[in-house]
């Protein structure tokens, strides 16, 4: 299962990891795991291309983990974007969960 969990501070997305497999498919064909990579690492290069926020960006080597920190000395308005692209990719993620709750978990902390 891929376990997603969101950290906020004062209303704000601080940080996310993701851990796990979805194994919902062999490997090569799983559309959640497949699904979830995108709607992430899409976001994290959306928030690197567009709003040029140094975000501290931990990988595992051979996948499964993804641990992603916001720093909070960025500016305001760098900010409110990065956020307005976090809050879209938790939006996606909690979609796929409804659909696939056996396979992915979202947690808020």
């Amino acid at each position: 299962m891929i376990r997603v969990t969101v950290s906020r501070s004062k209303n704000q997305i601080t940080a996310f990891k993701l851990t796990g497999h979805a194994d919902s498919g062999p490997y090569g064909y799983d559309l959640v795991c497949a699904g979830v990579s995108a709607v992430s690492i899409g976001t994290v290069n959306a928030v690197l291309e567009l709003c040029k926020a140094d975000l501290q960006i931990e990988q595992g080597a051979e996948g499964g983990y993804l641990h992603v920190t916001i720093p909070p000395s960025l500016n305001p308005e760098i900010m409110a974007k990065v956020q307005l692209l976090f809050e879209g990719m938790l939006v996606s993620l909690k979609s796929i969960e409804l659909e696939y709750s056996k396979f992915i978990k979202v947690e808020l902390n």
